[in-house]
């Protein structure tokens, strides 16, 4: 009786442990956007993309997690929110705050980078109470559009402080497509089978072969391919 017992407390202790995992690993997402936010205020974009690219795998591996252990919660749900907000809204948000900063526009003009995380708060709320978005996206996710600044911050800052009007014209773009009724594909596979998957597939294909040939400056053109690829598809869906 007594072994029945300590084992129930054993599975109990097991069970509580694991639905606090998918929760640690938000938390290391955000203090990944933590750190990313403040190198970014440094002008460190090559800290910065790094710090955002793990924030992105932490992101990954918290819903992985909650899958694996049946581990859901609105807690979770909350946190996982509050941390994309950090890592992948204010962390690009900086990163264009910082090269308008070191443009030749007037100063009060570069707070024109904190649109971003407005958007991407707004882009978060909106998927949390829409239930259309469980197997694919409506709008540019956040971690997306994350990925695209600071791998422009990384490849192309020298270009763009220079041309300070483009880093302008793309705050209101990509703010505009985080909150954009635009149909996005999801990455998830349900399976490996080649025809159910077969958008997944091109896109992999095509993003291996920009990294392949473009290294660490491939982060905002995949991106961009990301978007093309997600508007063509809903056209050819309509």
């Amino acid at each position: 009786m007594s072994n029945n017992k300590n084992n129930s407390n054993k599975n109990s202790l097991l069970g509580d442990l694991g639905s606090h995992i998918p929760n640690f690993i938000t938390c290391l997402n955000l203090f990944s956007g933590s750190m990313a936010v403040y190198y970014a205020f440094q002008g460190n974009y090559p800290a910065v993309l790094l710090l955002v690219i793990i924030a992105a795998v932490f992101d990954f591996f918290d819903g992985f997690a909650a899958r694996l252990l049946k581990a859901y919660s609105p807690m979770g749900k909350e946190m996982d929110s509050l941390a994309d907000v950090i890592s992948f809204g204010l962390a690009p948000g900086v990163v264009a705050f910082s090269l308008l900063s070191q443009s030749t526009l007037p100063h009060w003009i570069a707070f024109a980078g904190f649109i971003i995380p407005v958007f991407s708060a707004l882009r978060l709320a909106k998927f949390n109470i829409d239930e259309r978005q469980t197997t694919s996206f409506i709008g540019l996710p956040t971690p997306a559009n994350a990925l695209f600044w600071v791998g422009l911050g990384y490849s192309f800052s020298g270009f763009l402080i220079e041309n300070n009007w483009l880093v302008l014209v793309l705050i209101v773009v990509f703010s505009g497509l985080l909150v954009a009724g635009i149909p996005m594909f999801s990455l998830k596979f349900k399976n490996l089978d080649w025809g159910k998957n077969q958008l997944q597939y091109i896109f992999l294909i095509v993003c291996i072969l920009l990294l392949a040939f473009l290294g660490l400056d491939a982060f905002a053109p995949i991106i961009i391919w990301y978007i093309l690829l997600s508007v063509t598809t809903a056209l050819f869906k309509k």
